[in-house]
């Protein structure tokens, strides 16, 4: 079983890297393919979307076919698209080339989750996710380091054709070790091995609950929204505009740009345990403790690095990662909202719904960056600029501001649905007598 999980792991940090492939050379991909900012953004945007918009017949499929076979099309779609990448000359191959990649990525986490929860008892799987979502980030770090390093020693077609050569490996790899389910069982099911109690896997929404009667939960659409406000902010900076910010805007060298971008991801890993720890044992104040604090802490800091005079100073940066690095783990408390207050027939429907929120303000994100850098006149990189980006940057202050306001209004009418707080009428009638 631990091989199994240890290849389905492997396989998640390769999709992470075919995510984030684009995060250090996003001033090679401009160049090559004669892109502005919101050409550039399109790439990402439609990634992201295509990602979102998959999950849904990606549960469909892991519950008619399994893990094994979705984990492998997923390898070929993202070996597909990297090849595709890997000599395309022109913005709409290009778009291809993500759309691909955005496909094979959707299928992989969903396959290893569900693997979990076939191969391994009840009482380890919440740990073992943890886990592969923690490994999973690395993919970041390879896609920032030795990605950018091979395309500047070689060439564009060299290292995207490399890591199109790894996506076949990893296909081979995953349809000849993975295996469904456990030999001693003909279903996908899931055992609890203190009390022997047995329950079928299903990765697909709950179509026939549908969508209306989870939004109707004030807790799933509180979980909407903070999933929206908390990891929009890294998705942007470490998908795409990180590296052009750190280089063309703030003035860095590529090595110190690409230590920068590395530490958000090893921050996040480091924090992620912390916030986990704090949501389990602070189930009723996830919101005002946790995720309001972290959307402070990220627009506060990037207000500061924005305002700074010149080139903000190194330690500056960091922190900026840092804060950024937050946002992913405490985006993962939104689940725990979904799964908490949800009943466990609509939990699917409700997770699907929440993990939206998050990609919708990504490619937002992503989106009205380089729409603002084409307005200012700075959308190529010989155009770049450090006040463009100042400016471009400040359009995530809206999407912080509608988040933050709909968590705090979502809040009070989960606590008012679950009988924590009073209504606002019957306290205006009690004062009223």
């Amino acid at each position: 079983m631990w091989l199994v999980w240890t290849v389905g792991v492997a396989a998640y940090v390769l999709s992470v890297t075919n995510r984030t492939s684009l995060s250090s050379v996003g001033v090679d991909a401009a160049v090559r393919f004669d892109a502005d900012a919101s050409a550039l953004s399109m790439f990402a945007v439609i990634q992201l979307a295509v990602y979102g918009a998959m999950q849904i017949p990606v549960g469909l499929l892991l519950d008619r076919f399994g893990a094994r076979p979705i984990v492998t099309a997923g390898m070929v779609l993202m070996a597909s698209g990297q090849l595709v990448m890997a000599f395309a000359s022109d913005v709409g191959i290009g778009i291809l080339a993500r759309v691909l990649i955005g496909a094979g990525d959707a299928a992989v986490f969903p396959s290893v989750l569900r693997l979990i929860a076939v191969w391994f008892p009840d009482r380890q799987a919440p740990v073992l996710v943890q886990f592969t979502g923690l490994i999973g980030q690395l993919g970041q770090i390879i896609s920032i380091l030795p990605l950018a390093a091979l395309l500047h020693a070689t060439s564009w077609s060299v290292a995207f054709g490399s890591l199109a050569g790894l996506g076949v490996l990893f296909a081979i790899l995953t349809f000849a070790v993975i295996r469904n389910r456990p030999p001693d069982r003909v279903a996908d099911v899931s055992v609890d091995d203190q009390t022997g109690a047995i329950r079928v896997v299903t990765s697909a929404a709950d179509l026939r609950e549908g969508f209306r009667e989870s939004w109707a939960h004030p807790a799933t659409r509180l979980a909407f929204w903070s999933h929206f406000a908390t990891p929009f902010a890294g998705t942007a900076f470490v998908m795409l505009w990180g590296f052009p910010f750190l280089t063309a805007g703030e003035g860095l060298s590529p090595a110190t740009a690409s230590l920068v971008v590395t530490s958000f991801v090893i921050f996040g890993i480091v924090v992620g345990p912390v916030i986990g720890a704090l949501s389990s044992r602070h189930p009723m104040r996830r919101s005002r403790m946790l995720v309001l604090p972290t959307i402070a802490i990220q627009a506060v800091t990037w207000l500061v690095v924005i305002a700074w005079p010149g080139p903000a100073p190194l330690w500056l940066l960091f922190a900026l990662a840092f804060a950024l690095g937050t946002g992913g783990p405490a985006s993962m408390i939104a689940f725990d909202h979904a799964r908490t207050f949800n009943p466990s027939h609509r939990l699917s429907t409700a997770t699907g719904i929440v993990n939206g929120g998050g990609f919708l303000a990504g490619l937002l994100a992503i989106l009205f960056i380089g729409i603002a850098m084409d307005a200012q006149g700075a959308g190529t990189p010989d155009t770049y600029s450090l006040e463009a980006f100042r400016l471009a940057f400040l359009t995530q202050v809206p999407l912080w501001t509608l988040g933050a306001g709909m968590v705090i209004l979502e809040r009070k009418r989960t606590r008012v649905h679950l009988g924590l707080d009073e209504p606002r009428s019957r306290r205006r009638d009690r004062w009223a007598r």
